[in-house]
């Protein structure tokens, strides 16, 4: 098969698309074969040498997949050769044939074409065992969700709104904050001219958010921290403006407030396996009924993931990148 390589770690042009042996699905995996990968900022880290696999995954980039199953392991049921699919990967995505756990593996949703199911199981399981399983949004609460346009923002400003809560997003121009309030944001921040907190508190009487998605790290987490309400939640998953900054312990008392920071790739299969059957039961009915979709920027073929990453890190798209074979 063809696969997306990192021979070494560099920009953009340190993705090879090389011809490697095809996979086999050791027991209670399933084979696919794939239709279309979704892009993420997690495969920038993997290529730029920042984000290793964990240990048995595939050296190759690619967290989420949508695709046909090709072949089943032993002790699979539930699934057999044709069937229609997307799942959540802890590598392997950018390549032509993927093995997977079963338990990570999802129907195709209805109303959803299979290349575009590819955009969906890690931007809708990294929201929903954040902001849902994990910091508790409820309805009526105020969420904040920074890169609102993104793939991960667009996804958790729909979910927000179907729980009932009030949402608010931070993106960098007009026509991305745009989006965002096509998909239910009221609270609208362009970040290049206008400081989050501040117009956060004129908008809730000066409460703030109850829960925080952050996918800049230590660049915001002081800002983060002040936009709390009392009892608030701030998830940290990503670390786009560094690793280190100083905490506030003091307010955090003050506000009996919490700084959770989580990863979805590095978790126990059983963890991955909780969550997936969390999507299912809880999103998947969403999709299927037209309520909840993914947003699609664009489509390159495999052979051009460079380009694709060239896009992402530009940070001008709007929703999610996919690969075709």
């Amino acid at each position: 098969m063809k696969a997306i390589t990192i021979p070494q770690p560099g920009d953009a042009s340190a993705l090879v698309l090389t011809d490697v042996p095809d996979p086999l699905p050791a027991p209670g995996e399933v084979r696919i074969r794939m239709a279309a990968a979704g892009v993420n900022r997690a495969d920038v880290m993997q290529r730029m040498g920042f984000y290793a696999p964990p240990p048995g995954a595939s050296e190759y980039p690619g967290l989420e997949v949508s695709g046909t199953v090709d072949a089943v392991g032993d002790g699979v049921d539930g699934w057999s050769a044709g069937d229609e699919v997307c799942a959540l990967l802890s590598g392997g995505g950018y390549a032509e044939l993927v093995c997977v756990p079963v338990e990570q593996v999802l129907p195709v949703p209805t109303g959803v074409s299979l290349a575009d199911a590819a955009a969906l199981p890690e931007v809708v399981s990294t929201v929903w065992s954040n902001v849902f399983m994990t910091a508790n949004l409820l309805p009526g609460q105020t969420f904040l969700v920074h890169g609102g346009s993104s793939g991960i923002g667009t996804m958790a400003i729909q979910l927000a709104r179907e729980v009932g809560a009030r949402v608010a997003v931070t993106a960098g121009s007009a026509d991305k904050l745009e989006v965002c309030r096509e998909l239910g944001a009221e609270i609208l921040v362009n970040y290049r001219e206008q400081d989050f907190v501040e117009k956060l508190r004129a908008a809730t009487a000066g409460a703030g958010a109850d829960v925080i998605l952050d996918n800049m790290g230590a660049k915001y987490l002081a800002r983060n921290v002040d936009a709390l309400a009392p009892n608030g939640r701030l998830v940290v998953i990503g670390l786009q403006g560094g690793a280190k900054a100083e905490l506030d312990l003091g307010q955090l008392l003050r506000k009996r407030a919490a700084v959770i920071a989580t990863s979805l790739r590095a978790r126990p299969a059983d963890e991955k396996a909780t969550i997936v059957a969390a999507v299912r039961e809880h999103v998947w009915p969403l999709i299927g009924a037209g309520r909840v979709q993914p947003v699609i920027h664009g489509r390159y073929p495999l052979a051009q993931a460079a380009e694709a990453h060239r896009e992402l890190e530009a940070s001008g798209h709007i929703g999610k990148i996919l690969l075709t074979p």
